[in-house]
């Protein structure tokens, strides 16, 4: 007998999960988007719509035996999942793979690919009209905005505050100090230690020319870009019948990815409570241990993969198709990696060749 498996969520990590699975079980995913939306793309989407079309994958070309169900999940309990139609899907594992949101344009607002890029070229033009782009949050997100930016306008006055000290804390100085050199080299002004007095007013993403205040200082810009705020998406476990999130609202897991007193329950990616960034590397990680454990389950073997965060953060930042920065771990320790390394391995493309094999859509027109 076939074995059930519903996962919840069609990100990076559940799309690999089903992916995994597809030939071994009866896989459901459940996701109220048309699309996979590849998030590392989004930023170039914003300053180049024409490349946009490059980060949506229709959910339809990625299993050929499983189903996906274009429905967002309410509820979950030990024995399945339960759908906002009210229907309820009965399975014998479950994954759990809803991610996180963040705000526009790192991440899409709109479940519909045809919405998500009439948003996109609505953005850009309004982004092309500024002269002054304010962005709020050096984290990744903010600086690699900002590179995007820059590489299609070099002319514009780019901006990011942060209320922090240090751009990307926890990774080598080596690392900042490129970061740092690159971002003066493009004409990125940097206010570190800086808090908006008030939010700008008008919405993200929309042209309107403000002046804000921050500690005592004032900043002129026609638009600006929020660059920070995730929020888990894990809703649907409020009623507490699987588990009881941490005060993140993120799931405990153990090494097998399990999520905490189920052993057919798992979760993978943001969701969890991991203690390593959330990214879209990891959760593709996560997913090859979730499949793992669950085909040994049934087969009638006992399950052995097991999940152990790396010690040395990780990262690729690209500023562009051409900079960036990015630390590896190595035998020796963290290394940092340079520009043209950066670029090799994500800024060029940004993914989107191995999305395109996961999807089955490479080689096409």
């Amino acid at each position: 007998m076939n074995r059930t498996v519903a996962v919840i969520g069609g990100g990076y990590g559940g799309a690999a999960v089903a992916k995994a699975l597809d030939g071994e079980a009866d896989v459901v995913l459940i996701d109220p988007k048309d699309a996979f939306v590849h998030a590392a793309g989004s930023l170039r989407a914003l300053v180049k719509p024409d490349w946009a079309g490059n980060i949506f994958f229709p959910y339809d070309t990625l299993l050929r035996r499983g189903t996906v169900r274009r429905e967002r999940a309410v509820a979950v309990d030990p024995g399945g999942v339960t759908l906002a139609s009210g229907e309820r899907i009965a399975a014998d594992y479950l994954v759990l793979a809803t991610g996180s949101d963040y705000p526009f344009p790192a991440k899409m607002d709109a479940d519909l690919a045809g919405d998500a890029l009439e948003r996109i070229h609505q953005a850009h033009a309004e982004l092309s009209a500024a002269g002054r782009v304010l962005i709020v949050g050096a984290g990744p997100v903010g600086l690699e905005l900002s590179g995007e930016i820059k590489a299609v306008w070099p002319e514009k006055h780019v901006i990011i505050t942060d209320p922090a000290e240090e751009l990307v804390p926890g990774f080598l100085p080596e690392l900042r100090e490129d970061l740092h050199r690159q971002l003066d080299a493009l004409g990125v002004e940097l206010r570190l230690g800086a808090t908006l007095a008030e939010q700008p007013p008008a919405g993200p993403g929309r042209t309107k020319s403000f002046t804000v205040a921050t500690d005592g200082e004032e900043i002129s810009a026609d638009i600006w870009f929020r660059c920070y705020g995730v929020h888990v998406n894990g809703d649907y476990l409020a009623d507490g019948r699987v588990t009881v999130r941490t005060p993140r609202g993120q799931v405990r897991v153990t090494e097998a990815l399990n999520v905490e007193g189920h052993d057919h329950i798992y979760a993978l990616g943001d969701i969890t409570d991991l203690p390593e960034a959330k990214m879209a590397g990891y959760a593709m990680k996560h997913a090859q241990v979730v499949a793992a454990n669950i085909l040994a389950r049934i087969r009638g073997e006992r399950p052995t993969a097991a999940y152990r965060p790396s010690p040395v953060p990780s990262i690729l930042l690209p500023l562009g198709p051409r900079g960036g920065v990015g630390q590896v771990p190595t035998p020796d320790g963290p290394a940092v990696l340079p520009a043209s390394a950066v670029s090799e391995y994500k800024g060029a493309d940004l993914f989107t060749g191995r999305f395109a094999e996961l999807f089955g859509t490479a080689g096409r027109g």
